[in-house]
C-alpha cells in the first residue's frame, strides 16, 4: 500500500460498501464483511465470514491469503483493522456466496471501477452522479440544488472550525448539535428519531425547508466565526448557538405566515422501523 489512499463510501442497494481507493495502483479494497452483509441475510456477517474462510482453506482456495487488513471507520466512529479484498478478490469471494444477489452486486462492482477513475479525470461527473442519484430518489431539482450547495457550505464551516482549534469529532458533533438545538430544539440523533431514523442520513431525509432552515444556520454560525475568531471549544459553541439561532427566526417568521410547523416528521424512507425490524413499502415525501 502506498500513502495516496482515499477512504470512501459505497453503497449498493442502501447497503453501505467501505472501501478504499487507492489512486497510484487506480484499484479498490473492499471491506469483506460489508460485501457479505450485502449479499446474503446473515445476522452475524463476521461470523459468516469466519465460517467461510475455514471451509475456503480446507477447499485450497488462496482467497484467504489475497486477504489483506486495513483501518476502516465502523459505526462507532473509530477505525479498526478490517479484513479487506480487491476487486478480483470480491468477484471470487462472490462466487462462494450462494445469493440471488450475486449478479446485480457484479454489475455495480464493475461499474464502479470506471466510474471512479472517470471521476478522477473529471470531478463534475460525481456532481452529475449525485444529481441523478436524488432525482433517482424522488427529490426535485430546487431541493437538490439546496443540498448540494449545503454541503459546500458545510465544508466552509468545518474549515472555520478547524482554524479555531477544532479537531476532535466528538467536538464536530457538539458544534453541530448546537446548530440544531438553536432553531429546531433537537440535537441531530434526537432529529433522526423524531423522523423515524436511525444510520440514514438526516439532510437527505429533511424537507426543502428544514434543508433552508439548516443552511442557514450552518451559514450564520460561518460568517459569525469569520468576524470573531473564535478559539477553542466553548467559543465555537457560544457561536454555534447564536448562528443556530438566526435559523430560529427564519424558522418563527415561515411557521407564523404559513401557519404550518417548519419541522416535519416526513423522510424519504420507502420502509418504517418497528423494534429492530423495518417494515417496508411507506409512503414519504419530500417536497412538504
Amino acid at each position: 500500500m502506498n500513502n495516496k489512499l482515499e477512504t470512501i463510501s459505497n453503497l449498493f442497494e442502501g447497503k453501505e460498501i467501505r472501501s478504499i481507493w487507492d489512486s497510484e495502483k487506480e484499484e479498490y479494497y473492499f471491506s469483506v464483511v460489508d460485501v457479505i452483509n450485502a449479499l446474503t441475510e446473515s445476522n452475524d456477517a463476521r461470523k459468516y465470514w469466519s465460517v467461510l474462510k475455514l471451509r475456503l482453506k480446507k477447499e485450497g482456495s488462496e482467497l484467504t491469503t489475497k486477504c489483506s487488513q486495513l483501518k476502516l471507520k465502523a459505526k462507532d466512529g473509530k477505525f479498526y483493522n478490517t479484513d479487506v479484498l480487491d476487486t478480483k478478490g470480491i468477484f471470487r469471494l462472490i462466487e462462494s456466496i450462494p445469493s440471488p444477489k450475486a449478479e446485480p452486486f457484479k454489475l455495480w462492482l464493475a461499474n464502479l471501477g470506471s466510474e471512479r477513475i472517470d471521476e478522477v479525470f473529471d470531478p463534475e461527473i460525481a456532481v452529475h452522479r449525485a444529481v441523478e442519484y436524488y432525482r433517482k430518489k424522488g427529490y426535485n431539482d430546487e431541493w437538490i440544488k439546496a443540498r448540494l450547495n449545503g454541503i459546500v457550505d458545510r465544508f466552509k464551516l468545518t474549515d472555520f472550525w478547524k482554524e479555531g482549534g477544532i479537531n476532535k469529532t466528538i467536538e464536530y458533533a457538539l458544534l453541530t448539535n448546537e446548530i440544531y438545538r438553536g432553531w429546531s430544539d433537537m440535537t441531530a440523533s434526537e432529529y433522526k428519531k423524531f423522523k423515524g431514523l436511525r444510520k440514514e442520513s438526516l439532510r437527505d431525509n429533511m424537507t426543502d425547508i428544514e434543508v433552508a432552515l439548516t443552511n442557514i444556520s450552518e451559514i450564520a454560525t460561518r460568517d459569525i466565526a469569520r468576524e470573531e475568531h473564535p478559539k477553542g471549544l466553548k467559543e465555537n459553541l457560544d457561536v454555534a448557538k447564536r448562528g443556530g439561532g438566526v435559523a430560529k427566526g427564519a424558522k418563527d417568521i415561515y411557521e407564523r405566515e404559513t401557519k404550518k410547523s417548519a419541522i416535519s416528521k416526513s423522510n424519504s424512507l420507502n420502509y418504517q422501523y418497528i423494534d429492530e425490524k423495518l417494515i417496508e413499502e411507506k409512503a414519504s415525501s419530500h417536497d412538504e
